[in-house]
């Protein structure tokens, strides 16, 4: 008889998770996380309105090394995926957010506050999101990569 030993990382903080720990987190969570991101994904689901769609990009993104973070408030409202360090703000927007013009409005609002706090929102459609995750996380991802390179130019 031999014991599996193999290790995998966390789609959040890539520690390494014993076999164990993958199995029951990507049972219950879908994804593989350490039992310390379990309980922070546990508060993010009790506790928040993330959709499925800002989730699942969150960890497409986190997969490509973008060192995104989940459902941040910034002082005006809960940005669904922020990335500090590009000064972008992702928010995943479902269709009220074109059809209801009160929405829209709220949204420019939030986007212009971003803004003067020097962060650009990148808006996308939770309907991307579902179609074509990979694609999209991939050309989220080159955003970013110029979006920081540009920051550190200046």
């Amino acid at each position: 008889m031999s014991y599996n030993n193999q290790q995998q990382d966390c789609c959040n903080c890539f520690d390494k998770i014993d076999e164990r720990v993958f199995q029951y987190s990507n049972q219950n969570f879908g994804i593989a996380l350490c039992r310390p991101c379990q309980d922070w994904f546990r508060g993010i689901l009790a506790c928040t309105s993330a959709t499925d769609a800002s989730i699942s990009l969150y960890f497409a993104l986190r997969l490509r090394g973008v060192p995104a973070e989940l459902e941040k408030h910034d002082g005006f409202k809960t940005i669904d995926i922020a990335v500090p360090d590009a000064k972008v703000n992702i928010e995943v927007d479902g269709e009220h957010h074109n059809k209801n013009s009160q929405q829209a409005m709220r949204d420019l609002d939030r986007t212009l506050y971003a803004y003067k706090k020097g962060f650009l929102t990148l808006r996308i459609p939770n309907s991307l999101v579902k179609s074509n995750l990979d694609q999209a996380a991939d050309k989220i991802t080159e955003y970013l990569v110029v979006s920081r390179d540009r920051k550190f130019r200046r």
